[in-house]
C-alpha cells in the first residue's frame, strides 16, 4: 500500500490541542488504520495530525514565500 504520508521518525512533540469535525475525526481514524496496514506500526491519529500538517507546509510554496518575508521584515526591524 502506499500512502503520500511515510513512516513518521520518532521526535518529541510541542503540544497543540485541535478542535476536528466529525467527518474529519473519522477520516483520521481510518487513515492510523491504513497507516498501520501499510507500516505494521501503529500510529496515534495525533501524532499522524502532527506529520500531515508538516508535510502541508513544508510542501505549501506559498507559505515559504511568507514566511520568508515575514521573517525578513522581523530582522529588517531590529
Amino acid at each position: 500500500m502506499n500512502l503520500r504520508l511515510g513512516q513518521i521518525p520518532d521526535r518529541t512533540p510541542a503540544k497543540l490541542t485541535l478542535a476536528l469535525d466529525p467527518e474529519t475525526h473519522a477520516a483520521l481514524t481510518d487513515y492510523a488504520a491504513a497507516y498501520q496496514q501499510a507500516y505494521g506500526r501503529e500510529e496515534r491519529a495525533e501524532t499522524l495530525a502532527a506529520a500531515m500538517i508538516e508535510s502541508f507546509l513544508a510542501s505549501d510554496a506559498g507559505f515559504k514565500r511568507a514566511r520568508r518575508a515575514l521573517h525578513t521584515t522581523a530582522s529588517k526591524g531590529d
